[in-house]
């Protein structure tokens, strides 16, 4: 069997699997290390790439993120919970009980959110 030549094009391109499967296997090494924004780069890559799980953790990730704030990062909890109910609700397997109740705690959160804006003082002027 003949040798197949490594081109540059080669890196990143996985071995064993798909793109979709590699990438969600970071993003759950990711989650499980605690990095909830780099798992959620790539558990976004995997689902734009078609892994249907993807999508689902994804929006779980984003609502954990908007819980714990975002006030380091340059989006604000309530993108952040938008993000995930726009993947939650796109997702194909979205009528598991596990999506359901993922797409519950995102609108629980949202209507946490909501409160709180409600709850802050209006500047006077």
């Amino acid at each position: 069997m003949p040798v197949r030549r490594w081109s540059p094009e080669d890196l990143g391109r996985p071995t064993d699997g798909t793109w979709a499967d590699v990438a969600f296997g970071l993003g759950e090494m990711y989650e499980r290390e605690g990095d909830l924004k780099q798992a959620a780069d790539w558990y976004r890559r995997a689902a734009e790439s078609g892994r249907p799980a993807a999508a689902l953790r994804l929006g779980a990730v984003l609502g954990r993120r908007a819980d714990a704030g975002a006030a380091d990062e340059s989006v604000s909890a309530e993108d952040l919970l938008a993000e995930a109910t726009r993947w939650l609700s796109g997702a194909q397997n979205a009528t598991t009980p596990d999506a359901i109740e993922l797409i519950t705690d995102t609108l629980n959160r949202q209507l946490r959110q909501a409160a709180r804006r409600g709850l802050e003082p209006t500047p006077a002027g």
